[in-house]
């Protein structure tokens, strides 16, 4: 078997602050962490980065421009570790809102309202942090080594 150390990676997207930004912002993250993740790891963060995302175009004001900024940092597995786990970390920033991101609690027969309880489920932990611009609210997720995706070219 042979392992390959890789650096941490970090990669920012604009998009526009409509609800067409989710797509495009599922479409680099998957385009750029498909051989790099196992595919669960990768399917979570997709859907967890669309729900950040889906979230800022309803509730929050843009950043300047009309845009909202989505960034994500791939921190490989580290292999002297005990458990081999890849991390991504999303971040999505927009011009923030009236009120903070929280997890609501909704009635079983309501049509929305879960986004952030799907982000809490399928990630590590997430959080929000406030600056003088705006907010983001980031998410971190880590899912099992796949030597297989890893030694391949």
């Amino acid at each position: 078997m042979v392992s390959m150390a890789l650096a941490e990676r970090a990669w920012c997207v604009v998009i526009p602050h409509h609800p067409r930004g989710a797509r495009i912002a599922r479409q680099r993250l998957t385009a750029e962490l498909r051989a790099a993740v196992n595919p669960t790891l990768l399917a979570d963060a997709v859907a967890v980065l669309a729900e950040l995302v889906g979230n800022a175009v309803r509730h929050a004001s843009p950043l300047p421009g009309g845009v909202v900024r989505v960034a994500w940092r791939l921190r490989p597995a580290d292999s002297g570790a005990e458990i081999e786990r890849d991390t991504v970390e999303v971040r999505v920033t927009d011009g923030g809102a009236t009120e903070q991101p929280r997890i609501r609690a909704i009635a079983t027969d309501a049509i929305d309202g879960r986004g952030l309880s799907i982000v809490a489920a399928l990630s590590d932990r997430w959080g929000v942090d406030r600056d003088g611009l705006g907010q983001s609210v980031w998410a971190e997720l880590s899912g099992a080594f796949d030597h297989e995706r890893r030694e391949s070219p």
